[in-house]
């Protein structure tokens, strides 16, 4: 335990704890290799997608997956693809109950992304492409539009 985790659990303030990091699912694509390797006359259109999802897994332990899906395109040839699931383990203390779901669901996987950014960077490179920095991510923006859709869903669920 770290000695801010230490003090701050003495004064009765809020503790995090990250257990454990690693990857859950991982794949790589590099379709039409060796052909896509060959220099090309437009930049690849890249897209990418990114889902959270976390849940209590004991008294005060909480798994979080962090899911980055990718590809690289021209034109409708993909130069490559990949899915990374990320998880990490997490444990709060003295975390007020109305603190913990964004804690979890923004916090976690801030902290999980330079982690998750890396493997993708790595392997995308790997594939003979030039490595690809995915931008950092608003989790926080993130969260509140899962919110809204959620409020949304509900009221029209309910209008029904």
């Amino acid at each position: 335990m770290t000695d801010a985790a230490i003090n701050s659990e003495a004064t009765g303030g809020p503790v995090v704890n990250a257990l454990a990091q690693y990857i859950k699912d991982f794949s790589f694509e590099n379709p039409n290799a060796p052909r896509s390797l060959a220099p090309q006359e437009k930049s690849p259109e890249i897209s990418i997608q990114v889902n959270v999802g976390g849940n209590q897994i004991g008294e005060e332990d909480y798994v979080v997956d962090l899911t980055l899906e990718g590809k690289a395109a021209v034109g409708d040839e993909v130069l490559f693809a990949f899915e990374l699931v990320y998880g990490g383990v997490f444990r709060l203390r003295n975390v007020p109950a109305e603190h913990i779901h964004p804690t979890v669901m923004i916090e976690f996987p801030r902290l999980l992304f330079p982690f998750a950014r890396q493997i993708i960077a790595d392997a995308v490179r790997n594939g003979g492409f030039p490595p690809l920095f995915i931008d950092p991510i608003d989790f926080a923006a993130l969260y509140r539009q899962k919110i809204a859709e959620l409020q949304a869903e509900q009221a029209g669920a309910s209008v029904s």
